[in-house]
């Protein structure tokens, strides 16, 4: 998160000097289009690399997700360098149930850094939450590499969509959550 926040600062602060009459929802919508067509991207790009397609669309999902989440936050005018981001990042996408618990598990994280500390069992199990969603989906990669063998390029363009469903998908979970309530 240290290298994307302050891209996404510098990306809204660019975007609001060169369109100062830009409101945070067009913002948004902007961050929401760019990061939906990357994950579709990345899906379809880990689904060519053959065995280590998980892997490579964990990386990808990962990557995306962080961005995604953000450049949302800073469209609404929130800084995506400060520490509660990751926070959010944790429960937006479904690692932790709530804040609370994406708290604990990040002063966990942070305390396991000290030195002496052996910080594998750590980071497996970091590493193990965070991939637990896709690697619900193994059955689904086995299935689309019997697929394309049939049908050559479903497995591309069934994880290109399914990526950029999910991407979608939480782009409005990051929209509800960082839009301001409107008075009606």
């Amino acid at each position: 998160m240290a290298g994307i926040g302050p891209r996404a600062h510098d990306w809204a602060q660019r975007l609001r000097a060169a369109y100062p009459d830009a409101g945070a929802d067009g913002l948004a919508r902007l961050a929401s289009r760019r990061f939906v067509r990357v994950a579709g991207a990345g899906g379809a790009a880990a689904a060519v690399a053959g065995l280590f397609a998980p892997v490579a669309e964990l990386a990808a999902v990962l990557w995306t997700q962080a961005g995604l989440v953000l450049h949302v936050a800073a469209a609404y005018g929130r800084d995506p360098r400060d520490a509660e981001r990751a926070v959010e990042l944790l429960v937006l996408t479904q690692v932790h149930p709530d804040a609370a618990s994406a708290r604990t598990a990040l002063a966990a994280a942070r305390a396991a850094d000290g030195p002496g500390d052996r910080p594998w069992p750590r980071a497996a199990e970091a590493a193990w939450r965070l991939a637990a969603p896709l690697a619900a989906q193994a059955g689904g990669w086995a299935v689309l590499r019997l697929a394309s063998r049939l049908l050559p390029g479903a497995a591309v363009l069934a994880a290109a969509a399914g990526d950029a469903a999910a991407a979608e998908r939480l782009a409005a979970r990051a929209v509800a959550a960082y839009r301001p309530v409107r008075a009606s």
